[in-house]
């Protein structure tokens, strides 16, 4: 009998596809292997660790939070405190004790209101000297250093999915209102899915070395690796594998001079290409574009794979849903139109008793083709994370090995369980049984604890006005060059040749932004009119000037873009007014944050913001008015950093003043336009509205154009070379 197309592919593929340069950074050793799915399990597993650290503790986040419970379901009075930071305080406080090096992403300010407020402060400046932690910004515009890894005494290390932060703890029940469950202020959170793994040995070593170099990259201190041997695995959690060969990819994206690093797509892409019976995946966002084509190419072969996702019911906050949910449907969209032969299944997990707008917030990583290729990161499948941001998975590859080949059934069996209310036996029966991965998920649906069909169709209006897939989800550095590519066009076409695009595309943030204000679910209640006409009660009043003041002031305090505040005191008080008041507050809480660098000094600050202010500070070293007005009108650097900076290199405080009202007048002028127009937008939707929004739009992204065009002269001019007269 003629060979299927299935046995085929399997015997044409003799070499791994773990390798080295292509598909991985390096193939090493784990002497032991664990996976641990949910926060319970890691963040248990990484205080007992840590609490055996003999001399070095490295930690990679994209999030941090000193005040989470690391065991909240543990009883009062241990040995160490359970508050994360207190935790690692006490751990480097001993005699002896280790260091422990924290590399924090210097995030995006869109995070202000989600992270913990002045984390140096909390651990670095306010612990032992022997606990460091810095902010790293050594990554292209707009991406982020994503990668999740914690190293101890590279003998073991941790990877996946889960941050040290809150909203992370949860145990695989996901009861619906667990009292253990909580923020570190008290307020109850929904369920939470992740998954990561340990790894002992020299896996461990290799993630250490990573590691380092990211710590030496953000700092420029180099780390050496720990000498001596210890056993920091934590006495009685059961490994899952012995003696494994695994891989470690990464993504790194191209930055100042380093070569793009792309392993976590490659690897992504050769396992879609090299599964015969099924795919199994689980992730926090589908939008890759790569990803998408490669699934649409196996569901359209006659004899391809199954394919079975598991995503969250909806995207987190309204903003990512109308932008990475966007991104979602439209990728889920091009697989069912690919999927003519009926093997394809998307799932959201469903808890019973969960709250009317609550879900369990899938955020694992996960990939597992056939029994034969499994990954867990950080990764998530999006374009910026096989592009853009920094991101780490380790890899699992069975090669005819039974034992590996176990473990990663083992894996898809134990979390499908966990999805659908059921043991692990019961799924495994249900594969073997039927044959089929999308049969067996069907026959076990119907529980308190399953997977329900992800709904067809989404907000039309909103995909409608929402820009292309490749703008809500980056896959390569933002910028005046990316914005202008996609909206002006290069490539010596005439700038304003494409200014029908650029007015579309400004009209359509503006919609985008009322309309998912107004029809995302909850959007229905979001009513501005009474707030802005009792703020507007007290216009003209010194209780107004004085509120708008403090509101400036402490935003400023937490890097809230100025660029945010302004047109929201226009869209309060109304153009005239707004621009009195953001105009006055602008320049109060410049001069206020001016008189704490006077105070503090430079060091302090180059130390809290990291080497982005470089350039700041060399502009505002030249002092004058003329620099200051530069600096404000071609921001290169926070306001309340150039304000610190300027105090702390001793500007006149007449040139810092007048040079921040001049560069920040005709800005600010045409931010409370804008602003007044969103309000009105907002009150009355219509088109005369929605025009005139996007007209206030335009303005301020003719005003991006244009500062791009002075640039393009000002470089070519000091690049020219010189002439003789």
């Amino acid at each position: 009998m003629a060979r299927t197309r299935i046995e085929r592919r399997a015997a044409e593929r003799t070499e791994p596809l773990l390798v080295e340069g292509r598909t991985c950074w390096r193939r090493v050793r784990a002497s032991r292997l664990a996976f641990l799915v949910d926060g319970q399990a890691y963040f248990s597993a990484f205080k007992s660790a840590v609490a055996r650290a003999c001399r070095s503790v490295l930690i990679l986040s994209w999030d941090i939070n000193s005040r989470i419970r690391l065991t909240p379901d543990a009883p009062a009075g241990g040995p160490w405190p359970d508050e994360l930071g207190a935790f690692l305080n006490a751990v480097v406080s001993q005699p002896g004790g280790p260091e422990v090096y924290v590399l924090n992403w210097d995030f995006a300010m869109i995070y202000a209101f989600e992270r913990e407020l002045f984390p140096v402060y909390k651990l670095d400046w306010r612990t032992h000297r022997r606990l460091h932690f810095r902010l790293d910004d050594q990554h292209p515009p707009g991406g982020s250093h994503h990668q999740k890894v914690v190293v101890v005494d590279d003998r073991v290390a941790f990877l996946g999915g889960l941050d040290l932060t809150t909203v992370r703890w949860d145990t695989p029940e996901h009861r619906p209102d667990d009292p253990r469950r909580t923020r570190p202020g008290g307020a109850l959170y929904g369920p939470f899915h992740d998954v990561q793994v340990i790894v002992e040995g020299e896996a461990a070593a290799a993630l250490g070395e990573l590691a380092r170099e990211r710590w030496r990259r953000a700092t420029g201190r180099t780390l050496e690796p720990p000498a001596v041997g210890s056993d920091p695995w934590p006495p009685g959690l059961a490994h899952d594998l012995a003696d494994a060969v695994v891989g470690i990819a990464r993504t790194d994206p191209e930055w100042q001079g380093r070569p793009a690093v792309l392993e976590v797509e490659a690897l992504y892409l050769e396992s879609i290409r090299a599964a015969r019976r099924w795919i199994y995946i689980e992730n926090q966002y589908l939008s890759s574009g790569r990803i998408a084509a490669a699934l649409a190419e196996r569901l359209g072969e006659r004899e391809g794979p199954e394919v079975v996702i598991v995503i969250p019911q909806r995207c987190s906050g309204w903003l990512e849903e109308a932008t990475m949910g966007v991104a979602r449907e439209r990728v889920l969209d091009r697989l069912r139109r690919a999927d003519g032969r009926g093997r394809l299944r998307v799932y959201y997990p469903a808890v019973d008793g969960l709250a009317d707008g609550a879900c369990l917030n899938v955020h694992s990583k996960v990939l597992v083709a056939d029994d034969e290729i499994l990954r867990v990161g950080s990764a998530n499948a999006s374009n910026r994370s096989m592009r853009l941001d920094t991101e780490c998975d380790l890899a699992l590859e069975a090669c005819g090995d039974p034992r590996v080949a176990a473990v990663i059934g083992g894996l898809r069996d134990r979390l499908l369980a966990e999805h659908l209310g059921v043991s692990r036996d019961a799924v495994a029966e249900a594969i073997a049984s039927t044959g089929s991965l999308v049969l067996a998920v069907e026959s076990l649906r119907g529980g308190p604890r399953t997977l329900e069909p992800m709904p067809v169709g989404h907000d039309v209006l909103t995909d409608q006005v929402a820009p292309d897939s490749e703008l809500l989800d980056l896959e390569r550095p933002v910028g005046a060059d990316l914005v202008t590519e996609r909206l002006v066009g290069t490539g010596g076409r005439r700038p304003w040749s494409r200014w029908p695009s650029l007015l579309a595309a400004a009209a359509a943030v503006g919609v985008l932004l009322v309309l998912a204000a107004r029809t995302l679910p909850g959007g229905e209640r979001i009513d501005l009119s009474g707030w802005i006409e009792a703020a507007r009660g007290l216009e003209g009043t010194p209780l107004a000037l004085l509120a708008v003041i403090g509101v400036f002031v402490a935003a400023s305090a937490v890097l809230v873009p100025v660029l945010v505040l302004i047109p929201a005191t226009g869209l309060v008080f109304g153009p005239v007014s707004g621009f009195v008041y953001a105009l006055v507050a602008a320049l109060t809480s410049a001069s206020v944050f001016y008189g704490i660098g006077r105070v503090v000094g430079d060091e302090p600050l180059r130390r809290l913001a990291g080497r982005r202010v470089s350039v700041a500070s060399r502009k505002l070293a030249e002092h004058g008015i003329t620099a200051v007005a530069a600096v404000r009108l071609l921001p290169v650097a926070p306001s309340p950093i150039i304000d610190l900076l300027a105090g702390a290199l001793r500007v006149r405080f007449r040139d810092f003043f007048f040079g921040t009202l001049i560069g920040m007048a005709p800005g600010t002028f045409v931010l409370t336009i804008l602003g007044d127009r969103l309000g009105a937008a907002f009150r009355e939707p219509g088109t005369a509205s929605f025009v005139s929004f996007g007209a206030a739009l335009l303005v301020v992204v003719a005003g991006l154009f244009w500062r791009r065009l002075h640039d393009r002269r000002a470089r070519r001019a000091r690049t020219a070379p010189a002439t003789r007269g």
